[in-house]
């Protein structure tokens, strides 16, 4: 068998490790969070492999390239190109959607430029427009013996443009034009006037029809197309009769435009004209259906599709205040000018509505909102100003606030004011393209299929668009899944299929490789900042099947995260079938049916950071169970299992009823309808720890986040995104806070680490300051801050190490001379506490410095809850960008705990088990259920299992992801919802959970 060999890995944690990696295989690299996978994986496989290739370039090449460091390895052989599939979210730029990372878009583009059916953007009745060989085929049609000149009609001109024009023309051996409807020799001087333009026709050819002159004909056609690509014509007599000529009307998408135009004249257009209006449109390209382009994109918004305006419920945030107390939100108070004309406006509105500034804004009149927001248009309002020529008040109307937010927005020079502007202004749709991106003419371009897609996806057929139809747009709002059906069943004719066949191909193949790794519920222009890490993983994991690539090293981040049980089979086909085209594929993975599913097991342990680093096992999944020191193998065989150690009170006490019957108080949405969800009301109980569950794409994301996250964050820090379509929320009242716990990194830069996120480091500088010797020098708590000049070393300004740039190859990062790696000063570092500097207790671990500082009652208890959380192999001074993103949540979590607990606090969490192994949930839902036993809420989106089965209350959508989903199939405890037959998640959890008496009993 062929191995990739890695012998003496030492790349950060690793413990000089030697692996053998088999070839063309599906391996799972696994561990527990922190044990080693991804410095395995990426920083040393994918690193060499990746660092090996750009060396093999020029160096010209290599200037335009990423360079990776070489990884801390003695060597590694049998490595193929590496190509990195990692789970990083996109970033989110509007216009990055699914189709356009997918190229899908691209190939979309030329597919309704070469194939679309133009329609006129008014009327929406079809344009037509004649081929050449249409042409030829109505001109032979006039019958033989008739008398022809083939004329190009040309620009009108005046003579000092003209004279040269007819200069060229002699040159090209043309001997005729037309000139102002008279046909002259070019050899004569034809008298032009210098002021008024002229119209002007090339003559091309005089012919007569004959059954032998189609030849001469179409060339004549082809000349006559050349010098005007949108227009030929062509005056015909037949024996000296005038010839009426009526042009025919088809359905058909290549049926000619013929008309005389006097009365012997025959003119055809190859542009697209509808001929009852004249209206006419341009030779389509790509670029007619980019919204990155001019030709393209909307006007008004730029191909965006929304446009940033003013947003009353962000002026007034809060309606339970008054005019005076503030409840508009100021953006002149810095302003003394401003300041002075807003404040006087708006008390002039108030006294004229005669308003009481101290009532509520919720109970003021309708049409003084309405005034204050819209204006009074041609109603005058007293101002209180008093004119210069008399002492008579100044009146006038009201501008209202909207209008005058956006004019001062539009033309404020200040940055400072117009970033205060845009805090309360928030974008709307497009009201010109309605959202959609594109130009009016763009959008009438539409494409056939005979698959009948979901009404609710597509417009409704009208009087002049047919059903089955849609432009580009229409085909970019289907789901995936919609959008391959739609596009198997494209209506093209035979002569499009030559041409046509090869896009349709394309696009066919990256849709249904989406829909093979479980994301066929995604719309195709779904922005790609708003997907999930997982998502856009499996989108780019779509994109290298799609290349077809074979003896690549394909090394993946955990790739189910976000994936259902019923969607993650999907995957492992998909998987199976990028190794079975001759690739090897790597997986860093905790999920376990992927590692069931996998050739070979490679586990990384035993512990975290450097407790960590070691191989512990590999071999087959039997070979792993046999292995008495592998953790994964005990809970593979079933040994060992997640289970609460804590008591389940509200189950204990309330096992034969269900949590929605009993007497817990309960958040409640009403109506929510946004995206896919159908109108349901769900309850969440208050004190307890609830699971939203279902498969991918059933609307989990969009009634726990869109609408319950964002309806919460405005009401209480008046945050700027709106909430997702729903009626209400009820039982706000009942909570003081909410907070998001996510996978981010901690802190806004690099320098953030845990001691500084978790509050730590200050009472640590604090203890320095107190120091006598630092007392003596006059140092305060900030001299120990290496963020500040004073106290750190000025040279690395903090960092510990200098970047220098290499050019061709990686920069490189040394370490700091003057500081030697230590961040500080030489004078601060004499500053020691028990003998350590500063710097030494960044360089401790959790549980170094818990127990270095265990008899300090401010520092101690935030250490503690570190270690409660299973962080204690940390550092306190490690870089938060070098924490995994399991890490970074439980240093968030831990924050959490070490604050005095209100108990109506409301916890959300979209995927806390991404990145842990069996062993790290096993802390994770410790930590959770004491946040739960302090009287707060938890509101976690999961597809664990063992989470679930250990939860209070579960809520499960589906059945499916996209239209089909957005139910609410099942609620109630772990043990109800297993019962319960619609369930496609109880399915699963009715197997791990193996005996509802038993659990229940275990609470009692």
């Amino acid at each position: 068998m062929d191995f990739i060999r890695v012998r003496g890995a030492r790349q950060h944690n690793l413990k000089n490790i030697d692996v053998d990696i088999p070839r063309h295989q599906l391996v799972v690299l696994t561990g527990v969070s922190g044990s080693g996978k991804s410095s395995l994986a990426f920083d040393t496989l994918y690193a060499e492999g990746q660092r090996r290739y750009v060396q093999s370039l020029s160096a010209y090449a290599r200037q335009f390239l990423d360079q990776m460091e070489k990884p801390d390895v003695d060597f590694i052989e049998g490595l193929s190109p590496a190509v990195a599939i990692e789970q990083i979210n996109a970033t989110p730029n509007p216009r990055s959607t699914i189709a356009t990372v997918t190229e899908i878009y691209d190939y979309l583009r030329v597919l309704y430029a070469v194939a679309g059916q133009p329609h006129d953007p008014k009327t929406g009745e079809k344009l037509v427009r004649s081929t050449p060989a249409e042409i030829g085929e109505k001109i032979l049609a006039l019958g033989e013996g008739t008398r022809l000149v083939v004329l190009s009609p040309q620009p009108a001109a005046k003579a000092d443009t003209l004279k040269p024009f007819f200069e060229k023309l002699r040159r090209q051996g043309f001997i005729r034009v037309r000139l102002d409807g008279q046909i002259i020799e070019l050899d004569t001087d034809p008298p032009l006037s210098k002021s008024e333009k002229h119209q002007l026709d090339i003559v091309i050819d005089r012919l007569v029809v004959r059954p032998d002159a189609r030849p001469r004909l179409m060339e004549a056609i082809e000349a006559a197309l050349h010098w005007n690509e949108r227009e030929v014509q062509f005056l015909a007599e037949t024996r000296g009769e005038t010839l009426e000529v009526r042009s025919e009307k088809s359905s058909s998408a290549a049926t000619s435009d013929l008309s005389p135009l006097t009365s012997n004249l025959l003119s055809f257009t190859t542009a697209y004209t509808n001929p009852k209006t004249g209206y006419s449109l341009e030779k389509l390209t790509p670029q007619h259906f980019s919204f990155n382009t001019h030709l393209g994109a909307c006007p008004a918004c730029e191909g965006v599709g929304s446009i940033l305006r003013p947003d009353p419920t962000l002026i007034v945030p809060d309606e339970s205040k008054s005019l005076a107390e503030g409840a508009i939100k100021s953006w002149w108070a810095k302003i003394p000018k401003l300041k002075i004309i807003f404040n006087r406006g708006i008390e002039a509105l108030a006294k004229h509505y005669n308003i009481d500034s101290k009532a509520p804004f919720s109970s003021l009149p309708a049409a003084f909102k309405h005034a204050l927001f819209h204006g009074t248009g041609e109603i005058a309002i007293d101002t209180g100003w008093q004119k210069s020529s008399n002492k008579k008040s100044l009146a006038k109307p009201f501008e209202g606030l909207l209008a005058e937010i956006a004019r001062l927005h539009r033309n404020a020079e200040s940055e400072m004011l117009k970033a205060n502007l845009t805090r309360l202004m928030a974008p709307h749709p497009c009201a010109a393209c309605e959202g959609k991106r594109l130009r009016k003419e763009s959008l009438a371009v539409y494409l056939s299929s005979q698959f009948s897609v979901p009404s609710s996806q597509l417009p409704e057929p009208t009087e002049n668009r047919e059903p089955r139809t849609a432009n580009i747009h229409d085909f970019t709002s289907l789901d995936i899944a919609s959008a391959l059906n739609w596009m198997r069943e494209l209506d093209v004719t035979a002569q499009q299929q030559a041409y046509v066949g090869e896009l349709q191909r394309e696009i066919l193949k990256r849709l249904e490789f989406l829909e093979q790794v479980g994301l066929g519920y995604l719309a195709l222009n779904r922005q790609s900042g708003t997907l999930s890490g997982g998502e856009m993983q499996r989108i780019r994991l779509a994109t290298q099947i799609g290349a077809g690539l074979s003896g690549v090293l394909y090394v993946l981040d955990e790739p189910s995260i976000g994936l259902h049980p019923t969607d993650n089979e999907r995957l492992i086909r998909t998987l199976h079938r990028l190794r079975d085209l001759g690739n090897s594929v790597l997986v860093v993975e905790h999920d376990e049916a992927m590692m069931r599913a996998a050739d070979h097991l490679i586990e990384l342990g035993p512990a975290a950071g450097v407790h960590g680093g070691h191989l512990i096992a590999q071999g087959s999944v039997a070979e792993v169970i046999a292995n008495a020191d592998s953790l994964t193998g005990q809970f593979l065989s079933g040994k060992r299992r997640i289970e609460a150690s804590l008591k389940l009170e509200v189950r204990s006490e309330k096992s034969q009823t269900p949590l929605l019957t009993s007497h817990l108080s309960h958040l409640t949405i009403h109506g929510a309808t946004a995206h896919n969800l159908k109108n349901l009301t769900v309850r969440f109980p208050l004190g307890c720890f609830t699971c939203v569950t279902g498969p991918s794409g059933s609307g989990k994301s969009t009634l726990v986040d869109d609408i319950l996250m964002r309806a919460l964050q405005r009401h209480f820090y008046n945050a700027k995104e709106a909430p997702a379509a729903h009626e209400r929320i009820t039982g706000l009242e009942l909570i003081d806070k909410v907070v998001v716990i996510d996978q981010s990194p901690i802190g806004r830069s690099p320098r953030s680490n845990p001691a500084t996120y978790c509050g730590v480091f200050t009472p640590i500088r604090e203890l320095f300051a107190k120091l006598p010797l630092a007392r003596q020098r006059g140092f305060d708590a900030g001299r120990f801050s290496f963020n500040t000049p004073g106290g750190r070393c000025e040279k690395c300004q903090g960092d510990g190490q200098i970047q220098i740039d290499m050019h061709f190859l990686a920069d490189v990062h040394v370490t700091c001379e003057a500081c030697k790696g230590r961040r500080y000063g030489l004078e601060t570092l004499e500053i020691t506490f028990k003998g350590k500097s500063i710097a030494d207790v960044l360089d401790m671990t959790v549980s170094e410095a818990h127990r270095f500082f265990a008899n300090d009652r401010q520092i101690a208890p935030k250490l503690a809850t570190l270690e409660d959380c299973g962080l204690g192999y940390i550092k306190l001074g490690q870089s938060g960008a070098a924490l995994s993103g399991g890490e970074a949540q439980r240093v968030k979590l831990s924050t959490e705990l070490a604050k005095r607990s209100t108990g109506k606090t409301l916890y959300l969490l979209d995927e806390p088990t991404t990145g842990l192994h069996s062993a790290d949930i096993q802390t994770l839902l410790d930590v959770l259920l004491r946040l739960r036993d302090a009287g707060n809420t938890l509101i976690v989106i999961e597809h664990h299992l063992d989470v679930i089965r250990n939860a209070d209350h579960v809520i499960d959508l589906g059945p499916t992801g996209g239209p089909e989903g957005g139910y609410l199939l099942a609620e109630g405890t772990p043990e109800e919802v297993a019962r319960n037959e619609r369930s496609i998640t109880g399915r699963f959890l009715n197997t791990s959970i193996t005996c509802d008496v038993r659990i229940v009993s275990d609470f009692i």
